[in-house]
C-alpha cells in the first residue's frame, strides 16, 4: 500500500477530528447501529475521503464516524468493503492503515456470520478466537513496506488474549451467553453449499462469512490489538434445510441489536490498556 495514499486520506480526516482516536471499529452488516451511539461525532462519507472505495452492500451506510464512545476516542467504519465487490485486498484493508496512522492502537472488528457449529443458534454473539483464511488471497502479497509492518508477521495470537478474557468478563457481568469459535473467511458473494459447510466444519470452522480476515491480517501486520465479534445471523447451508438470504442477515442483527450494543459498549467502557 502506497504511503502517500495513506497520508492523503489521513490529511483529509485529521483536520476535522475532535481528538486523536485510540480505538478503531469496523461494523459489519446490520451492526452499524453502534456508530449511532458515538457522541460529539464527525462524519466522513467514504466517497469524499481520498483513495477510499465506496460500500455497495445493503446494511452498510458507507461512512467513517469519529467521536467519543464510553469515554474512549473512537473512529468507526459504518459499513465495510468486501473482496466480492471487486475491490483488491489492499483496497479492502486500506481503512485499517488509515486508522493506524490516525493514532488507533486497537481495533474491534464485527461481522454477521453463518453458524457452522451445530450448537449455535441465530442471534448468538461469538467471540472470534482464531480464523481460517479461505479467500484464496492475502492483503500482504507483493512488496513489503517495513515502515508499515514486518515481512512475515506472526498470526498465532492475532486475536488479543487479554481482550478475549476481558470480553468474557463483560459478557458474564451483563448476564449474556456468548459463544466462542473459529471464523472462516470465504470470498463470496455466493453463500456456501451444504458440502462446503461440511468441509469447513471438518477443517475446524465454527462460523463463516465474507469479510474480517483481510482486516485482521493487516491489523496484525500493523501492530494493532484485535478483538473480533460475530453475530450469528443464520445457520449455514445444509443445517436447517432452508434457503439463505441477506434479508435474514439484516433481520437477525436487528433482533440482537440491544444485546450487541450493551456488550460492545461495556467492552469499550472497561477496555484495559
Amino acid at each position: 500500500m502506497d504511503q502517500t495514499m495513506i497520508k492523503e486520506a489521513v490529511a483529509h480526516i485529521n483536520g476535522q477530528l475532535p481528538a486523536k482516536p485510540v480505538l478503531g471499529l469496523i461494523l459489519g452488516s446490520g451492526l452499524g447501529v453502534l456508530a449511532d451511539e458515538i457522541e460529539d461525532l464527525v462524519t466522513f462519507a467514504y466517497k469524499d475521503i481520498p483513495h477510499f472505495p465506496e460500500s455497495t452492500v445493503a446494511g452498510h451506510k458507507g461512512q467513517l464516524v469519529a467521536g467519543e464512545l464510553e469515554g474512549k476516542q473512537v473512529i468507526a467504519m459504518q459499513g465495510r468493503f468486501h473482496y466480492y465487490e471487486g475491490y483488491s485486498m489492499q483496497q479492502v484493508t486500506f481503512p485499517v492503515r488509515v486508522m493506524k496512522e490516525l493514532g488507533a492502537e486497537s481495533i474491534i472488528v464485527t461481522n454477521a456470520a453463518g453458524g457452522i457449529n451445530r450448537s449455535f443458534e441465530p442471534g448468538n454473539l461469538m467471540l472470534i478466537t482464531d480464523h481460517i483464511n479461505h479467500m484464496g488471497d492475502n492483503p500482504l502479497l507483493g512488496p513489503n513496506d517495513e515502515s508499515l509492518g514486518e515481512r512475515f508477521p506472526d498470526m498465532s495470537q492475532v486475536y488479543d488474549k487479554t481482550y478475549l478474557h476481558h470480553a468474557r468478563d463483560c459478557a458474564a457481568k451483563l448476564g449474556l451467553t456468548v459463544q466462542e469459535g473459529v471464523y472462516v473467511g470465504n470470498p463470496g458473494p455466493t453463500y456456501e453449499t451444504p458440502a462446503e459447510i461440511k468441509m469447513l466444519r471438518t477443517l475446524g470452522g465454527d462460523a463463516v462469512g465474507m469479510s474480517t480476515v483481510p482486516e485482521v491480517i493487516v491489523s496484525g501486520h500493523a501492530g494493532l490489538r484485535v478483538l473480533g465479534i460475530s453475530c450469528i445471523s443464520n445457520m449455514a447451508a445444509g443445517i436447517l434445510d432452508q434457503p439463505l438470504t441477506h434479508q435474514e442477515v439484516i433481520e437477525t442483527t436487528e433482533q440482537v441489536r440491544e444485546d450487541f450494543l450493551r456488550f460492545v459498549k461495556e467492552i469499550i467502557r472497561t477496555l484495559p490498556n
